[in-house]
């Protein structure tokens, strides 16, 4: 039996893993900071990257790997493993004015980002902040990738999956949906999108690695792109609501949603499927978990801003008058 080291196991992407490569048949240990629960038959272990558990692993996943130093604490693991996977991050990419993300400014990409994209500078600022997370995942990269380590990188867009303890970004239609709110307002005609990453899909891609050991970098994200009107129509099927989409032009900040990128950012996906990489599923299929798990899970806050219905009616009265 193949045994996985999978570092940051209980989160969303984490515990994909887990469950996909339990079932698969390996011996599983996760890591977490504090004790949540874990699929029978996977062993937990409480660990911060100060404090890896020490052994020889086939397979190590590392999805907590926010620094520099998270990655020279786990490098040994990984040169003792057959194959190892960096969870990163599309944070990474730059344009060519050097916009990325979490600039001020949006990223403009000419065409679906592939792998050879620039990235931002590496740096070592604070990783919890909009302007250090990326240049941090650029660090831990870069160490992990000139190691000579059997390192694959991975680089997903906006998660989504069952589990975490932030909101998950389809609260934003959820709530909407359990509040039997009459209509949604959406941005750029809801043409908006920020490509979607199943922590399924994910989890499958780790899978796929882990039998093609090397040193690489690989997009990791959903077969497809939806918009903004796609995603909240998914959710309100899972749901069952009936509601009117109030289309939006431009940025009109009433109809903003967390999917809401123009131009749109699209990571492309060839060189996953060049390696035989085959996903669980698009996003219609993958997130039906994610909904499930909010209606039984409903957050206990929710994000500044999200549901400002009063400003919503506001914005609906003003374009009622326009249009008379």
């Amino acid at each position: 039996m193949r045994s996985v080291l999978v570092i940051g196991g209980t989160g969303t992407i984490g515990g994909a893993v887990a469950r996909r490569l339990l079932a698969a048949g390996w011996r599983v240990t996760v890591t977490g900071r504090r004790p949540r629960p874990v699929p029978e038959g996977v062993t937990l272990v409480l660990a911060d990257h100060d404090s890896l558990p020490v052994g020889t692993f086939d397979l190590v996943v590392d999805c907590a790997c926010y620094t520099a130093e998270h990655a020279r604490q786990v490098l040994p693991l990984m040169r003792d493993a057959g194959s190892a996977v960096m969870i990163s991050s599309k944070a990474v990419y730059a344009d060519a004015d050097g916009n990325h993300v979490n600039s001020a400014g949006p990223p403009r990409f000419d065409g679906p980002v592939t792998e050879d994209q620039p990235t931002v500078p590496p740096g070592d600022m604070d990783y919890n902040s909009a302007g250090g997370y990326g240049p941090n995942k650029v660090a831990a990269e870069r160490l992990l990738l000139d190691s000579g380590a059997p390192v694959t990188v991975l680089r997903p867009s906006k998660v989504h999956g069952p589990g975490g303890s932030e909101p998950a970004r389809e609260w934003w239609f959820v709530k909407r949906a359990l509040d039997r709110r009459p209509y949604v307002l959406l941005a750029a005609e809801g043409k908006g999108a920020d490509h979607t990453s199943a922590a399924a899909n994910i989890a499958a891609l780790v899978e796929c690695v882990a039998d093609r050991p090397g040193r690489r970098v690989l997009n990791a994200a959903d077969p497809d792109a939806p918009d903004g009107l796609t995603i909240s129509r998914v959710i309100a099927d899972l749901t069952g609501h009936t509601r009117e989409e109030i289309l939006l032009p431009g940025d009109d900040p009433a109809g903003w949603h967390p999917w809401h990128r123009v131009p749109p950012i699209v990571l492309d996906m060839s060189a996953a499927g060049q390696l035989g990489y085959r996903p669980a599923g698009d996003y219609a299929a993958t997130v039906a978990e994610t909904v499930e798990w909010l209606l039984r899970n409903r957050p206990g806050h929710d994000p500044e801003g999200w549901f400002d219905y009063t400003a919503e009616d506001a914005r609906l009265r003003s374009r009622s008058r326009l249009e008379a």
